[in-house]
């Protein structure tokens, strides 16, 4: 019996994909488990599976396509059974419920078709009481951006306003019945000659272009630095890599321990393990650490879960997993979900000091420097040579005060200049 491969969703937000290449081709023979194509997603690369045995029949989605989820890819079909064509775009719809059903948002209606039925969509959106009708996550996220849900146009049941209709207004929703439609803003674009490259965005580059400028346009940011003496972490550093070397045991790097130092020092003031939620505060019982890893197509945050109660060898030991993984696009949707906090460390990149952009929905970043040999004073009031590290933290002040995010770089800064307090 032929099965239909449908677009998968492969991470919590994705509406779509893209097809990036097959590593089957009409005509191969299928296993459950085979790898079929890799599919982009807006967080990473990621590996599509078979579920089936059989053959390749025919492929549907050419390599580079987008594709919305549940669409027809490709169809796996038994020997000598007839290939069926691909599904009809009359199919579509069914594709958009599944896609709803399983958590995923269908596609926004293009703006002519919006505008067309706006009228009906707002007069349906409000009950016979007066009030919006809106699903409570469409609040939630309404509040978040600034969006005025009376403009809009509710394509949920009997014209309940829903996620994606929010989603797809622009920052500040549509304009009141009979007031003045805001005026949008241009963006400046570049001016490219002939011997200019034009290189398209990859989902992921498009998902990290809408996500950062909605923190740094959304989240008001504040940022606070602080000069950390590294020795001793680069001294306990040694001393255990140097046991471990004849062992044959872990290699540690000095990432490990500042990881280590973050979700403990996180622990000790849990007001910055927390996330701002439209009327209220959610402060997280687990220090979930999401690890900053360069990836050719851009950069993916796979989250530690439960940080804080895992030893320095634990942390290790996930890290290296992830980035291994995460570099062979060997990562599940699940690894992507639920950090409360997020480290990036530039140092090995020869950055002494930067600020990051907070990754929403968190309310801190912590952004690393390299250790270098530096002139100190000493306790005697000597210039001699030392080991100096700056680190830096990123808040959301609608979670995090100043003193609070002070607060926490002084615990982060005992625990990486007594590094021992980590091992107990």
């Amino acid at each position: 019996m032929a099965t239909i491969i449908e677009m998968p969703k492969l991470s919590d937000t994705m509406t779509e994909g893209t097809l990036v290449r097959w590593l089957k081709k009409e005509g191969d023979k299928v296993a459950t488990g085979d790898t079929l194509a890799e599919i982009e997603t807006d967080k990473a690369t990621m590996e599509m599976t078979s579920f089936d045995d059989g053959i390749l029949g025919k492929i549907y989605i050419n390599a580079g396509s987008k594709a919305l989820l549940g669409a027809a890819l490709g169809v796996i079909v038994d020997e000598g059974e007839a290939v069926p064509d691909a599904p009809t775009a009359a199919a579509a719809p069914a594709a958009d419920a599944k896609s709803a059903s399983s958590g995923g948002a269908a596609k926004p209606a293009p703006a002519s078709r919006a505008s067309s039925r706006s009228a009906a969509g707002s007069a349906a959106a409000t009950g016979a009481n007066g009030k919006i009708k809106a699903s409570p996550l469409a609040r939630r996220i309404a509040t978040e951006r600034g969006v005025d849900l009376r403009g809009l146009a509710g394509t949920g049941p009997g014209g309940r306003i829903v996620r994606v209709d929010v989603e797809s207004a622009p920052v500040g929703g549509a304009s009141a019945a009979g007031a003045p439609a805001a005026k949008a803003v241009q963006a400046i674009r570049p001016v490219a000659g002939p011997d200019d490259t034009r290189i398209p965005l990859t989902g992921m580059r498009t998902i990290i272009a809408d996500r950062l400028l909605a923190s740094k346009t959304q989240i008001p940011h504040f940022y606070l630095n602080i000069e950390v003496d590294a020795g001793p972490i680069l001294a306990l550093r040694a001393q255990i890599n140097s046991g471990t070397e004849k062992s044959g045991g872990n290699k540690y790097t000095v990432n490990d321990f500042i990881l280590k130092a973050v979700v403990n020092a996180a622990a000790q003031v849990p007001a910055v393990n927390a996330s701002f939620d439209g009327d209220s505060i959610v402060q997280f019982a687990k220090v979930n650490l999401s690890v900053a890893i360069a990836v050719e197509e851009g950069l993916v945050t796979p989250v530690i879960r439960d940080a804080a109660n895992k030893s320095i060898l634990e942390i290790s030991s996930a890290v290296k997993d992830l980035a291994g993984r995460a570099k062979s696009k060997k990562l599940s949707p699940d690894e992507f979900a639920g950090g409360t906090l997020t480290v990036s460390n530039l140092g090995a990149y020869g950055i002494d000091n930067f600020d990051a952009i907070i990754n929403p929905p968190q309310s801190i970043i912590v952004s690393v420097g390299a250790a270098k040999k530096v002139p100190v004073v000493n306790a005697k009031g000597e210039i001699v040579p030392g080991d100096r590290m700056w680190i830096g933290l990123s808040c959301d002040h609608r979670v995090v005060d100043g003193a609070v995010g002070a607060t926490y770089l002084a615990a982060l800064k005992r625990l990486l200049e007594t590094p021992a307090l980590m091992l107990i």
